[in-house]
């Protein structure tokens, strides 16, 4: 049996999967076995195993299209360590990382995951910045910090086969934000977890990626926090659930509101926008919606604008940090 089992889902990540593989074998603890699950990309993610096959650590298993929460269920199935670490088909592993987050999990057996800083890269914005930089990572690491995002789930760590195993592994039901669902459960089961603050993997960013769907990932953290709120009556971390839900469903009518306004129906917008919460009752967006309804005919124009000032702004923020 290998001291750890590495799960790589593979399903639109082929031109990248080679150097996944190649960060895996240049890892300094060599212990372990590798299953990259095809999760209905059959000939591209074979092409891209190929030159791996001979590895007798990595084992590619053929699926359906499942998602990726399906995807990983499936590989931690068919591993045999006691111990789970997660690797996404166009992510890097550092030649540390195996060794350091296994270091981590040992420490301690009450702790359930463990999870590292990352370096971020494909975006040329952020190329060469650390995840903690744009998504706050300070521990401790409680269950009320990640329900209100004052610790940022970060997907590629490293758990326990036996917490998983209590909390009933991914939801499959879940298509997108499935890392923040099985953390939130993980520590209402009451398993701790650690960071090991050292940036101890490469995280690709692609404009296709499933996380910028922006979206179907609202409408994911808005069922996840629903469900959190119903199982966490009467602890004191429902509040924490309660206002998650609260910004989701508040995100989720200013993005509705946007698209209905860009694809003229402004009255119906304009209404979304106002069901957005604070994000649209500052005086300027006040005006702007007023000004929506009172010339409907200018009102897509506007919202162009608007979305194209705002992401200028955000560029620019990025660049100077």
């Amino acid at each position: 049996m290998p001291a750890v089992s590495v799960i790589i889902p593979a399903y639109g990540v082929a031109p990248y999967l080679g150097e996944a593989l190649q960060s895996l074998q240049a890892q300094g603890h060599r212990d372990w076995e590798a299953i990259v699950i095809d999760d209905g990309d059959t000939a591209a993610v074979a092409a891209a195993f190929a030159p791996f096959a001979d590895d007798p650590r990595m084992r590619l298993l053929a699926t359906s299209n499942g998602g990726l929460a399906a995807a990983r269920n499936r590989g931690i199935a068919a591993a045999t360590a006691d111990t789970i670490s997660l690797l996404d088909g166009d992510d890097l592993y550092m030649p540390d990382y195996l060794e350091r987050m296994l270091a981590a999990l040992a420490a301690d057996p009450e702790i359930g995951f463990v999870t590292c800083d990352a370096i971020l890269f494909g975006l040329p914005a952020r190329d060469g910045r650390r995840f903690s930089e744009f998504a706050a990572q300070a521990e401790p690491i409680t269950l009320e910090r990640v329900l209100s995002r004052t610790f940022n789930v970060f997907g590629s760590c490293t758990i326990r086969r036996s917490a998983l195993a209590q909390v009933g592994y991914y939801d499959e039901a879940m298509r997108s934000a499935e890392d923040l669902d099985l953390w939130v459960r993980l520590l209402e089961a009451g398993w701790r977890a650690v960071l090991v603050p050292e940036p101890l993997l490469r995280y690709r960013r692609r404009p296709d990626s499933l996380s910028a769907a922006t979206l179907p990932m609202l409408r994911a953290e808005q069922r996840l926090y629903a469900a959190a709120e119903r199982r966490l009556t009467g602890r004191p971390e429902q509040a924490a659930a309660h206002a998650g839900l609260c910004r989701a469903e508040h995100a989720i009518a200013f993005e509705e509101g946007e698209a209905l306004v860009l694809a003229g129906r402004v009255g119906e917008g304009v209404r979304r926008l106002r069901e957005a919460g604070p994000r649209t009752r500052s005086p300027s967006w006040r005006a702007l919606l007023l000004g929506m309804q009172l010339a409907p005919w200018l009102a897509p124009a506007t919202m162009r604008w608007r979305i194209a000032r705002a992401a200028r702004c955000l560029s620019q923020a990025t660049m100077l940090g």
